[in-house]
């Protein structure tokens, strides 16, 4: 059994190498070695190029490394009826809900107005709410999103989630299908994406929804948090709601284009928070660890978890 390692931005060596010692009868390949593209069962992937799956023609899994399998789904040459596995992973979830935590926090204890205090030398004692007066919404309850809302529920926060389907969240107030998305956004302050990138949530984040969110409780005005994919995000309209106070405030760990280009208006507000995709990384341990136990299990049994709905895109 041979599985390739087709890993753009990551090094594949380290991979390959991690992965050789755990599945020793197997044989791990990275594009740079000499190999046979028929003898390829399982592929390793993350941003797939276009000819990601050129002759694999007795692919039978595909393992992605992140989170988001977006780029695989969407891929032209995605062979058929080959289960596409993604990555979940306690670590990877934790590393999310710090980074979820950390924003909403930060944005229910005016970070901003701090900021801005601080570099007027301005001493202005104004004293935040308490955070069970702060209505964080949250757009999507995969594996991340229900940990982000079960954290945050547990701090005090008054939080609900918008989901295709009900998740049945102990302490979360649940909102589901496109007909509930209005009256989810009207009753949120910081709303935070961590959807799946499909056809439907594409440039979810725009002005139109903007407006929709609750106003006159957050001082600066409502806020958003995108940790999820850039595709989410209409960025020009992120420009102007921070202009116009449509938004008081803005966390962004994705975008359209990655790198952000340094002619991005985005780099020049003090309240929009840029981390460069950071959020949550799929660590070297974990992910070996995990398709060897994936591997092990289909090989055993011809079983696979988390299987993604390629036609859903997740």
């Amino acid at each position: 059994m041979t599985m390739l390692m087709h890993l753009s931005d990551v090094s594949e060596r380290e991979w390959a190498d991690a992965f050789q010692k755990a599945l020793p009868n197997h044989k791990i390949v990275t594009r740079e070695d000499k190999f046979d593209l028929k003898e390829i069962k399982y592929l390793y992937v993350w941003k797939p190029e276009a000819d990601a799956f050129d002759g694999l023609v007795n692919l039978e899994v595909i393992f992605s490394l992140g989170a988001g399998v977006d780029g695989i789904v969407k891929h032209p040459k995605l062979p058929q009826g080959v289960p596409v596995v993604r990555f979940v992973d306690d670590e990877l979830t934790q590393c999310m809900t710090d980074y979820v935590v950390a924003n909403v926090a930060m944005h229910h204890r005016q970070a901003t107005r701090y900021k801005r205090d601080q570099t007027q030398r301005q001493w202005d004692q104004y004293y935040p709410e308490r955070a069970s007066t702060i209505n964080v919404g949250i757009m999507g309850l995969g594996q991340l999103g229900a940990d982000a809302a079960e954290k945050l529920n547990y701090l005090g926060y008054n939080v609900a989630g918008w989901a295709r389907s009900a998740k049945n969240i102990a302490g979360i107030e649940e909102f589901t299908g496109a007909e509930t998305f209005d009256a989810f956004l009207n009753r949120t302050d910081i709303l935070v994406c961590l959807l799946p990138l499909t056809p439907d949530t594409t440039d979810i984040l725009c002005m139109n929804n903007f407006k929709k969110l609750r106003r006159g409780h957050l001082p600066g005005g409502p806020c958003i948090v995108n940790a999820a994919r850039g595709g989410h995000q209409n960025e020009d309209d992120i420009v102007t709601a921070l202009l116009d106070g449509t938004l008081g405030a803005a966390s962004l760990d994705v975008f359209k284009v990655e790198p952000l280009p340094s002619t991005s208006a985005l780099w020049s507000f003090d309240n929009c928070y840029i981390t460069p995709h950071i959020a949550a990384i799929s660590g070297l341990d974990a992910g070996v660890r995990l398709v060897t136990e994936q591997i092990t299990r289909f090989e055993q049994s011809g079983e696979l978890k988390h299987v993604v709905d390629t036609k859903r895109g997740y």
